[in-house]
Parts: C-alpha cells; structure tokens; sequence
C-alpha cells in the first residue's frame, strides 16, 4: 500500500491533503503538535528519524509552519520552518531514499514588484519567515543534489472553513451573518484595496499532490494566478446576506500593508495539468454558509 506522512495535518492544508490521500486509499500518517494526530515536534530530529525509519513512506508532505511574518514568531520560525525541513530531509537521507518528500514554500519569499511572481524571481529576505522559507529552499535543493526528490510548492494567499476564527476571510464572512442577524458590530480592516489570490486550500492540496507525482518539475508555484481586493471579499461575502460593506466596515488612519498585490504565475503548474476548480464566488458562499 501507498503510504504518506503528513507534517502540520492539524492546519487547513493538512485537513484538505489528508482527505484527498486516504480517498485515493493511501494509508497516511497525520502528524501535529495539536489535535487528534500523532503528537510530534518537528524540530526534534530523534523524533523524526524514529517516525522516517520506522515508516519509510512513499510520500512525505510538510506544511508544519505558523504563517505569521511577525518579527516575534523568528525562533518558532527557525525551528519548524528551517530546522524541520534540515530535520526531515536528513531522515530521508539516511533512512528512506526513496521517499519524495514535498516542502511549502510561500509567495512571501520571493521579491515583489506589484508583478505575478515567477519561481525564478529572486528571493526576498523582508521577514524572518521568509527568511525561514528562503533557507528550507536551499536546504531542499541541496539534498536535492544528492538524489532526493525534494518538491517545493510555493503557496500564496489560499482560504477554506477551516482558517482559524481570527483570520481575516473568516472574520468577514462571521460579521456578514452576524450583521445579517442584527449584530451592530464594525470591522476594522487596514487596507481593502489590497490585492491577493483566494484560492480553495482543497484544490491547493490537489497541486502539491500533482507536483509530487512527476519528476520533471521540482519546484512550483500553487496558485490560481487571479487577484482579488478585500474589498472584493467583502463585497462577495456581504452581498449574500442583502447588505453592502461599506455600512459596517472602518479603515484605521496611516496604515501600511505589507504589499499592495500579490499574485503568482501559475504557468508551470498549469503544465501538468491542474487548475482550481472552486471559484472566487463559490469560496465566498461556502465560508459563508459555514460561517
């Protein structure tokens, strides 16, 4: 039987990708710090080695990470991010060979110039989480060097029901039932003008597994290539409930986003033949339905 290892199966990606094996009748292994998976940390490579040596999977997928580029996340950054990845490719190295491993990467890395991202534009130190990723990538394409099949797929702004309560597409889509109900709250929002991807995190997952099942591309971008404001977000989630945004949302004065768009080019996974199949709309009802 087929066998993978899911790292960070507690998030929504983890959520989605672990559906997606066990349907296709792979026997997974879900491994987090939280929830009801298989309690291991990352960066303690004993840990890992036991889990790689004991199982020796087809299919390693890390997508352990806190997406967060605040400077105070730097150690938990370094530890998931840049020594789990050391910590997982150096088991594989001396335990599982065979194994092909994929590791998130994130558009945040790379540098952005308002211009679809390409996988060949130069990498971006602007926070320690980028700083993470940046050094993974290398870390990937060294073992890659010594046989491996290490894939990265670069992940860019993507949504599901499953986002934590306190992310801001779940916040809109909570506010515009609660509005909807006879709720007076106000949301606050930096910036509805800037531009992001909203792509459906279970067509993402479908990506990566795309990306892992050849052997030609190593390295992608998993994204729609289509960008959205928030106010778009706002727009699409308010109106399914009759209202319009604009009663019930305040901008704070001087605020300064990290960008002002941020798309990727998703040529290269479109060549192997995947493209999301849930639109922007379609996302703003289901989150809102469940919301």
């Amino acid at each position: 039987m087929t066998t993978a290892i899911i790292f960070g199966a507690n998030g929504q990606d983890g959520h989605y990708l672990n559906a997606l094996l066990t349907g296709m009748g792979m026997d997974v292994l879900g491994v987090s710090r939280s929830g009801e998976w298989l309690h291991t940390d990352i960066a303690d490579f004993q840990a890992v080695e036991q889990l790689v040596a004991t199982h020796r999977p087809n299919f390693i997928f890390d997508l352990a990470a806190n997406s967060t580029t605040r400077h105070d996340a730097v150690l938990e950054n370094n530890a998931t991010i840049g020594t789990g990845t050391f910590n997982l490719l150096e088991a594989v190295y001396r335990h599982s060979r065979h194994t092909k491993v994929f590791l998130s990467g994130s558009g945040l890395q790379f540098e952005n110039k308002g211009l679809p991202v390409k996988e060949t534009n130069a990498f971006h130190a602007s926070s320690p989480y980028a700083v993470s990723r940046i050094q993974s990538v290398y870390a990937g394409r060294y073992y890659r060097s010594l046989g491996l099949r290490v894939y990265f797929g670069y992940f860019y702004n993507h949504e599901s029901p499953r986002r934590p309560a306190h992310h801001l597409t779940r916040r809109i889509a909570a506010a515009a039932c609660q509005i909807a109900a006879g709720s007076t709250e106000v949301l606050t929002i930096g910036d509805v003008d800037v531009q992001k991807e909203w792509t459906f995190a279970g067509d993402v997952v479908k990506a990566a597994l795309i990306l892992t099942m050849q052997d030609e591309i190593f390295e992608a971008n998993l994204g729609s290539g289509l960008a959205y404001s928030i106010a778009n977000w706002l727009d699409a989630c308010f109106s399914l409930k009759g209202l319009q945004w604009q009663n019930h949302v305040v901008s704070p004065p001087g605020f300064q986003p990290e960008y002002r768009i941020l798309v990727s080019n998703p040529d290269l996974i479109h060549s192997l033949g995947w493209r999301p199949e849930v639109t922007f709309q379609m996302l703003a009802k289901m989150m809102t339905d469940a919301a």
